[in-house]
């Protein structure tokens, strides 16, 4: 669901707040997709600061630490790209 912090959450001593731009950088992935995620509720944990979204540092660093851990989308074929065209390679050449 939506990661948006709550007001009263305090940030760890020392954390730094970040840009939608210095995120994107960190994340390597373009401003327009932070702004999707953020309209989906996906994403680092954001807050708005007046007109402009701010992350803290230690959200979009757990958000990845979380990332790395989750396990992508199970595919319905368990072969690769690479095996169905061995595959299909083989069953053309004994027909």
């Amino acid at each position: 669901m939506t990661q948006q912090s709550h007001p009263n959450d305090r940030p760890p001593a020392g954390d730094e707040l970040l840009t939608i731009s210095e995120v994107a950088a960190i994340v390597r992935a373009p401003i327009a997709t932070l702004r999707y995620w953020r309209h989906l509720g996906n994403g680092p944990r954001s807050f708005r600061v007046g007109r402009g979204v701010r992350y803290w540092r230690h959200d979009v660093t757990d958000w990845l630490h979380q990332q790395s851990r989750d396990d992508g989308p199970v595919s319905a074929d368990p072969t690769s790209k690479d095996d169905r065209r061995r595959q299909l390679s083989q069953k053309r050449a004994t027909t």
